[in-house]
């Protein structure tokens, strides 16, 4: 059985202001969960992760939830046909609030 192909992440533009409104000490970790959980499987549903039944932020498709107490939000789209993971969005969630950069979501 052949190794499964890796999709190739990439990320919007605005992306760097949304990592800018997080913490220092977390880059690595957001860095890393991304690279571990959209690389191989990104449409593989599990408690985490989860394809969205209405488009959320910025028309993102999916949405990958991990960190402390699950506070980090990834927003992305799969593109199957070119092997790609385009992440929208990254955010975090207090209680029932998101923050993603530095303005907080309507829900």
């Amino acid at each position: 059985m052949s190794p499964k192909r890796q999709f190739e992440l990439r990320y919007a533009p605005e992306t760097l202001s949304h990592l800018d409104a997080i913490e220092r000490r977390y880059h690595r970790l957001i860095e890393k969960t991304l690279d571990q959980q959209l690389s191989y499987t990104p449409e593989r549903v599990t408690r985490n992760r989860k394809l969205l039944e209405h488009p959320g932020p910025f028309g993102a498709t999916w949405e990958l939830r991990f960190g402390p107490k699950n506070c980090f939000r990834v927003f992305y789209e799969v593109h199957a046909g070119s092997q790609t993971v385009e992440i929208l969005a990254i955010g975090v969630k207090v209680r029932d609030r998101l923050f993603i950069g530095r303005e907080e979501l309507e829900g």
